[in-house]
Parts: structure tokens; sequence; C-alpha cells
């Protein structure tokens, strides 16, 4: 009988430190390059995860949702559409990503289609009936997913890039500081943005910044989720202290979502998911983008799975997966 308890006792010890031995080794989160969004949200996350015994270094990475799908790098962020195309191999990826697992919104990204407030601009349809007029930055080459954003919003009125005349950029900043430079009519800019804010302040004797509002009929918000999934139309109320907005306007919300792979252990997902569910004011406090967080909102509709370790917790704190 003794020999039975000292075997189970043995074997149970075996499987707790198997358990905490999978908790204690070190975990990587990817970022991308120091001052950007990836990385900024990288620091705070890994900060509240070491917090709560899950040993995590952040390691800035560009393009690193293949190493993740991989299981190269334990977690890893991306926009929601992003996300999608990535594991479909559609969009900006010429090859699909079947292990890459959702973790969960870590909070909304809010950005559309600008212009000088003195163009007169102020809806999709104004945008239609001077498009052949209008220069709009295209391209992006190192920011591959932007396309997609403009051509959903031009979408939503019924257009496309060929409507305009088109004129190249390299990066997101680039476009928008292309509209300060007067190198561009239309581009797409985040909403109260560290450059938006630049190109507000170059402006002012065109009355600044104005939001492109979008058409949020049924037809309208159809023809926008063709390029973005998982985005969404949201009505922003008339604030002058934020460029873009002397006027209420609809612009573009799509989710910033934490990502792993299909192998990553479940307790470990499980773990990071209640770390960053229940620690939203030390995130906010390290990056005050997590103040626009909502939990009940942190497992929407998505293509991409959403990792069992992501759906325990949610399960065991009430959070509906999918809506």
């Amino acid at each position: 009988m003794r020999r039975i308890v000292k075997s189970l006792a043995i074997g149970l010890l075996g499987s707790a430190l198997a358990a905490t031995g999978a908790l204690a080794q070190v975990v990587t989160v990817a970022t991308g390059a120091q001052g950007s969004l990836a990385y900024n949200s990288g620091q705070a996350v890994a900060k509240v995860a070491n917090e709560a015994g899950i040993t995590a270094r952040t390691q800035p990475l560009v393009g690193y949702l293949p190493l993740i799908n991989n299981g190269e790098v334990d977690f890893g962020f991306s926009n929601g559409v992003e996300a999608e195309y990535a594991h479909a191999g559609t969009g900006n990826y010429d090859r699909a990503h079947p292990n890459l697992r959702l973790v969960g919104v870590m909070f909304p990204l809010r950005t559309g289609l600008m212009v000088a407030a003195d163009t007169g601009i102020r809806t999709i349809a104004d945008l239609r009936a001077k498009a052949g007029e209008l220069r709009i930055a295209s391209e992006y080459t190192s920011s591959t997913i932007i396309p997609f954003y403009i051509a959903g919003a031009l979408a939503n009125g019924g257009m496309t890039y060929d409507d305009f005349q088109q004129v190249p950029v390299s990066s997101f900043v680039k476009g928008i500081h292309a509209l300060g430079d007067g190198l561009v009519d239309v581009t797409l800019i985040s909403l109260n943005s560290g450059a938006g804010k630049e190109v507000e302040a170059k402006l002012q004797d065109r009355g600044g910044l104005q939001y492109v509002s979008l058409d949020n009929s049924p037809e309208g918000v159809a023809a926008f989720k063709k390029f973005l999934p998982a985005g969404r139309i949201v009505a922003l109320p008339q604030n002058d202290n934020i460029p873009g907005l002397k006027e209420a306007a609809n612009i573009v919300e799509v989710p910033w979502m934490m990502l792993t792979h299909a192998d990553a252990d479940e307790e470990l997902v499980y773990r990071m998911t209640k770390a960053v569910a229940e620690n939203n004011d030390a995130l906010k406090a390290s990056f005050g983008a997590f103040g626009n967080a909502k939990l009940a909102e942190m497992a929407p509709a998505n293509a991409v799975p959403y990792h069992p370790g992501a759906l325990r917790y949610y399960e065991e704190a009430g959070i509906t997966v999918g809506e």
C-alpha cells in the first residue's frame, strides 16, 4: 500500500513539475522596431506577464508572423485583418500560415482616409465626386497591409485605386507626411497619431485635417468588409481636440490582437490570456492605448481559430467568443 501511495505521489509530483517547467521556460514575445505599435504593446504585455509568473522576453523582429506559425516565437501581435490574411494565405500573404492561433484583442485600432479640411470633402460620396482630380498615397512597399485598408475604405464608396492619381510611398508614416508636404490629397491616418498631429499643424492654413466619413449602410459595410473582413465602421463624435474630427465621422476600426501558435502549451496561453485580461490598469500605465481595451470584446469573431488555452480562460471568465 505504501508503495502504491508513494508511486502515486511521485506521479503527481512529476506532473506538477512538468506543468511548472512549461511555465518556467523563457517565452518570447515578438515586437516590431523600437517605438512601433507592436514594440510598445509587447513591452507592456511582457511586464504584466512577468509579474504573473511567466518569464517573458521581448524580441524586436520584422515580419514575424511566419515565425509564430512555425513555433519559433511564442507570441506576437497583428491587426485582425492581417492575421486573417496570413492564416489563409490571401491579401498581402502569398502562402497560408495554418498554425497561427489567436489569444485575444489588446485594444481597437482606429484609422481612416484623410484630406485637408479646405477641400470641402466630408463624406465618401464627396470623395467619389472629385476622385479623378485627386492624388492618393499608394503601394506602401514596407507596410503592405495599408493598401487593403485604403481599398476597403474606397470600396465603401464604390471606388478603387484606379479612380485616383496614385503616388507611391514606402511606409505608413511616409504616406501621412506626404499629405502634409502637399504630395498627395488623400491618405490613411490613424486616430490621434503623432504623425497625424504633425500634419495637422502643417496644414493649419488649410483648416487642418478632416476624416472622410464612410457610408455605414448595409451595402457600404458589405463592400468595405470584402477587403477588411475583421474590421468595422464606427461613428465618432465631433472633437476639436483630435485631428480630423472637426465634424463627426464614420471611420475604420480593426482589432489589435495577440497571436500564438497551435503547439503552444495550453496552460501557458491560459495564463498569458488571464494576465492580459485582468491587468488592464498596469497595461495602460505602460502604454496608453490599452486604455481603450474592453474585456467583453476581447474575443470577437475571426477566421483565425482561438488557442484552446485562450478559450479556456474566456469560458471561465464568462466572455462570449465570436460575436
